[in-house]
């Protein structure tokens, strides 16, 4: 059988002594510059191959994250249809947002990109994809900005693809060249033990070590105090209770946001979800003791604390920073986020009541659901839709506005918002949740901002309140 020698035509070697030179060049520095250029080359290839690599990993992470972003985005299109487009992009947003422990991009390996700086988040490079998708619609400025969001969106996410797909084949050539190479890295030891299995003399029964002896697995395992080595895991099993530190933080007022990112800041250990199921049991005891104010006010440092986590390692500063700008969408999500579940706790905590008052234990008032502003230097506005449009917006908030009571209309027609209230307190609370559902949905509510009398020293106090909250909107893009 003929042997096959042509692999030994790939051998890359770095010394060759047979090598024939010019007479007038020395053998020596040609042989040892020869060997100097392929050790560069093998070096610069090698590290070519691990960059690539690295590359790949970033964008496979970057095209899963855009990829559900659109996803999400496709999966909203029917709602912005009916409701406020800017709002349905955010939550889209909010949802296609992954896990905080896989938002750091992994290390670098030793020599890759070692004269640039570290990579951004990928939380960061999400926003500025959005930041650059929202800079070509305000150029572009087209009518659906939904639908044109989700097609820029869907351009981004082919550029990487493509990038993606390049950057394969270039890698695929690499390794295929590096592969035809038999280079001294690729030379490793095979079998290289031995055994001998040598006879013993048998040991007689006195001297036996005793097979019948038990092994455990955990020696130091107690049968008598079995309670012992099961404390360590009943630490979590207890009753869910907020820190000292996350019950200072949930007696911050709502709106204050300057404090609660001041806080945050000194205190990063309470962005937990103990912490923030323990805060919501706060409101949910607070609302059972009618106490609403302060119920509302744990709800939504809550929320800003599950906020801040969901966006991951840099969502303290994304945060606060689209909180507090001024017409922000997130503005909306989140408030809306939050009366939601405040609602839902409140609307829980009415039945408790309830059911104890049935079983002859005592609960102080009766539960209604009442209107108010969250956000300071706002107030509730009532619009009524006029009786005749052309509008189907407005004709259908006008039929619905026919659909209510006599006294809610002329309640609603009266512009003030205690007559609501008032009207809403009479009703039981599941009545009085359709009726805020329906006032939404006619978009007779609205939010604007307050309009103060800085005569009085209501006013004046008032006004400082805004003074400072628009201090806090100034504040500095980037925080950190």
């Amino acid at each position: 059988m003929p042997v096959d020698y042509s692999k030994w035509d790939n051998l890359e070697l770095s010394d060759d002594s047979d090598i024939e030179v010019h007479p007038n060049v020395d053998k020596r520095s040609f042989i040892r510059a020869k060997q100097d250029q392929i050790h560069l080359e093998r070096q610069q290839r090698k590290l070519q191959i691990e960059t690539l690599k690295y590359e790949r990993q970033i964008n496979d992470e970057l095209m899963k994250r855009v990829s559900n972003l659109l996803n999400a985005l496709k999966a909203h299109a029917a709602e912005a249809e009916t409701r406020n487009p800017a709002e349905v992009a955010f939550q889209a947003v909010m949802e296609s947002v992954g896990s905080p422990e896989d938002d750091k991009p992994p290390a670098r390996p030793e020599g890759v990109h070692a004269r640039e700086e570290q990579l951004p988040s990928y939380t960061k490079m999400m926003a500025t994809l959005l930041d650059q998708v929202n800079k070509e619609l305000d150029e572009k400025k087209p009518e659906n900005r939904y639908n044109a969001m989700m097609d820029e969106v869907g351009v981004h996410l082919k550029k990487v693809q493509d990038l993606q797909q390049e950057l394969l084949k270039k890698l695929a050539e690499l390794e295929k060249d590096n592969s035809r190479k038999i280079t001294s890295e690729g030379i490793h030891t095979g079998f290289d033990s031995s055994y001998v299995a040598k006879s013993t003399p048998s040991a007689s029964g006195a001297n036996k070590p005793d097979d019948s002896k038990v092994e455990l697995l955990n020696p130091n395992f107690s049968l008598s105090k079995p309670e012992e080595s099961s404390t360590a895991d009943d630490g979590d099993d207890g009753e869910i209770q907020a820190s000292p530190d996350a019950r200072k933080f949930a007696d911050i007022r709502a709106g204050n946001y300057r404090e609660s990112h001041a806080f945050l800041g000194s205190h990063p250990h309470i962005l937990s979800e103990k912490e923030t199921d323990g805060i919501l049991i706060m409101a949910f005891d607070a609302q059972l003791d009618g106490k609403d104010d302060f119920a509302r006010q744990c709800v939504h440092q809550a929320l800003l604390l599950q906020y801040c986590r969901a966006l991951g390692k840099d969502g303290v500063a994304l945060f606060f920073k689209r909180i507090t700008t001024k017409g922000h969408q997130a503005q909306d999500v989140f408030y809306k986020d939050m009366q939601d579940t405040y609602y839902r706790i409140k609307n829980r905590a009415a039945e408790i009541n309830a059911r104890r008052e049935a079983e002859g234990g005592s609960s102080e008032g009766v539960e209604q659901i009442q209107l108010h502003a969250v956000e300071p230097g706002t107030e509730i506005k009532i619009n009524i839709p006029p009786e005749k449009s052309d509008d189907e917006v407005e004709k259908r908030g006008r039929q619905i506005f026919e659909g209510f009571t006599p006294d809610m209309q002329k309640a609603l027609e009266s512009g003030s918002l205690d007559k609501v209230n008032e009207v809403l307190g009479k009703l039981k609370v599941e009545d009085a949740e359709e009726i805020v559902g329906l006032l939404s949905e006619a978009n007779i509510l609205s939010l604007e901002e307050q309009i103060i009398d800085a005569t009085t020293e209501e006013g004046q106090k008032h006004l400082k309140e805004m003074k400072e909250e628009a201090a806090w909107e100034s504040y500095d893009d980037n925080p950190e």
